[in-house]
């Protein structure tokens, strides 16, 4: 039996990593600057790779963190770093480097009292919190930023490094690139330019920061606890051996929630998790291959809820429906939140990314609301959350965020921690499921059938970049997708014209979307149809053709 068969079974000795091999690999193995595969890039998730491909070693920390060094004197950054890392074997190695190079050019580091994890919404919350009432865009005003090492919901071999500036979200592409460019030219020169004070010396000189106070102590303004303790929700909340293994139980005792933390344990070989949909060990709290042993238990809890390892997505485990599909849990919170659960929000707007359900549109229309369709990606809700004129923003990824009570910022990431939350609150409101709140929107407005696809379209570099610079009217020549006409051909998001590095094609009651992989030779195909299953197989089919003749002979 092949490990893809074994999808959803517990994980066997031969599916671990030898975290000693990668440990030390990660320290012994020396990238190539000249390869492309082994350089500093930064996605929509930060820099990710594993020591064991020379894609995340000690030398691409050094010259990552050299450059945000680098890039915060030029910015007039000069304020606190706040400087966090998940469960994964290389995170603590590349958080001791990292404080090494930070303390070294005089930053002021801010590291966790507790000596533990800090998931990435603790971090975004932290800065937004140290730098309210500032002028983001002022120079020399002590403005906060931070850095989470994590690698998020990939695979325990694996490593990642992440820059959220003072706004407290995903940085741009316009810092990333400049941080990725700076980090690379310091490969080129073998690092000859980064300075690194000794790791025992760089930790006295830090900081103390107690993140999980000050993010538990916050909660009750985002998430309503006090209706939730009241309605005795019975929570089961898996941490999943990630970041917030601290945080959930201090977030039950502290409120005086039925909660109980599924699994306390943390692994750096994930040896309790079952294998994902293709016999890996991920920890991704959407796939119910990889929470089945959360599933199988989700009569003992009202709500059972997963997070990834550095908890910024989120999974809702249901009695009456387990595993939720993070599209349906996202409409459901839409109508939730902006149906009259929040009333001292003032904000009209609902931000979804362009590959994110049709539902969330129906949703938004039902309710008066103006959605902001953007291209995938957080970084871009950061402005319309910061600002508090985007109420929520979420992506099909199980990724997303939301005001506080009041209408005014909560964090400007990902946070999986308050979306696993508003589902308890959800229960305790209204007396009903999540999963039940979908039904009625499914009744009210039909039945989406949502796919993606990415290990079926192979393609090379150049198509790939081919693809991601499709211009219309030049990017499609059908005029009809599955049978009906093309309503809309986009390359650039309706919500605030970016480009979405790909190709959205629309009609009225389907859509697909193509985007290039960032770290394999494939594209993803997302496609949507509200008439059902096999309609949805001749959109994928008609997408690909459309895609291909797009290409041409790239």
């Amino acid at each position: 039996m092949s490990a893809a068969d074994r999808a959803g079974q517990p994980a066997l000795p031969e599916d671990l990593i030898d975290v000693s091999h990668v440990v030390t690999a990660y320290y012994a193995v020396q990238p190539d600057p000249d390869d492309v595969d082994q350089q500093v890039a930064f996605g929509t998730s930060g820099h990710r790779g594993s020591s064991l491909t020379a894609s995340f070693n000690e030398a691409h920390i050094l010259a990552t963190t050299q450059a945000i060094v680098d890039h915060r004197r030029a910015a007039g950054i000069d304020g606190p770093l706040f400087l966090g890392r998940d469960t994964h074997a290389l995170s603590e190695p590349a958080w001791t480097t990292a404080l090494e190079v930070l303390v070294a050019g005089g930053v002021t580091v801010l590291v966790d009292s507790r000596d533990g994890y800090t998931p990435t919404p603790a971090i975004s919350h932290a800065i937004l919190t140290a730098n309210r009432g500032k002028d983001l865009t002022a120079k020399g005003m002590g403005l906060a930023d931070g850095i989470v090492v994590t690698p998020s919901h990939n695979p325990p071999s694996d490593g990642g490094f992440k820059y959220n500036p003072p706004h407290g979200g995903p940085a741009d592409t316009d810092v990333t690139s400049a941080i990725a460019d700076a980090a690379n030219a310091h490969l080129r020169d073998g690092l000859r330019q980064v300075r690194r004070t000794p790791f025992a010396r760089a930790r006295a000189i830090a900081t103390d920061h107690d993140y999980l106070d000050a993010y538990v102590t916050d909660l009750p303004d985002v998430v309503d606890l006090l209706r939730i303790r009241d309605a005795g929700v019975r929570i089961g909340a898996d941490p999943m051996g990630g970041a917030a293994v601290h945080y959930w139980g201090e977030i039950g005792e502290r409120h005086g929630l039925d909660l109980t933390v599924v699994n306390p344990l943390v692994d750096p070989t994930w040896r309790f998790m079952t294998l994902d949909k293709d016999g890996r060990i991920r920890m991704d709290c959407s796939s119910p291959s990889a929470m089945a042993s959360l599933v199988a238990q989700r009569d003992r809890y009202d709500i059972a809820t997963g997070n990834d390892a550095d908890s910024d997505r989120h999974g809702v485990v249901t009695p009456d429906a387990g595993l939720m599909n993070p599209n349906h849990y996202l409409a459901v919170a839409i109508q939730y939140l902006h149906g009259g659960a929040r009333a001292g929000w003032t904000s009209r707007r609902i931000g979804k990314t362009l590959v994110s359900s049709s539902m969330i549109d129906r949703v938004a229309a039902d309710l008066g609301m103006d959605l902001w369709e953007v291209p995938v990606g957080f970084k871009w809700f950061v402005p319309g959350l910061l600002d508090g004129s985007v109420g929520f923003g979420g992506e099909e990824s199980a990724g997303a965020s939301f005001l506080r009570h009041d209408g005014s910022v909560w964090t400007t990431d990902k946070d999986g921690i308050i979306l696993a939350l508003l589902a308890s609150e959800i229960l305790a409101t209204t007396g009903r499921s999540p999963s039940e709140h979908y039904a009625d929107l499914v009744a009210r407005h039909g039945e989406p059938a949502y796919a993606r696809v990415d290990v079926d379209a192979p393609a090379t570099r150049e198509q790939k970049a081919a693809l991601k610079a499709l211009t219309p009217p030049a990017a499609v020549s059908a005029d009809s997708l599955a049978g009906e006409a093309i309503t809309a051909t986009l390359t650039e998001a309706p919500g605030n014209g970016a480009a979405i590095g790909g190709l959205k094609v629309t009609t009225e009651s389907a859509w697909c979307a193509a985007r290039p992989s960032g770290t394999e030779d494939v594209y993803k195909i997302y496609a949507e149809s509200f008439r059902g299953p096999e309609h949805l197989a001749q959109v994928q089919a008609d997408a690909r053709a459309i895609v291909d003749a797009a290409l041409g002979g790239a």
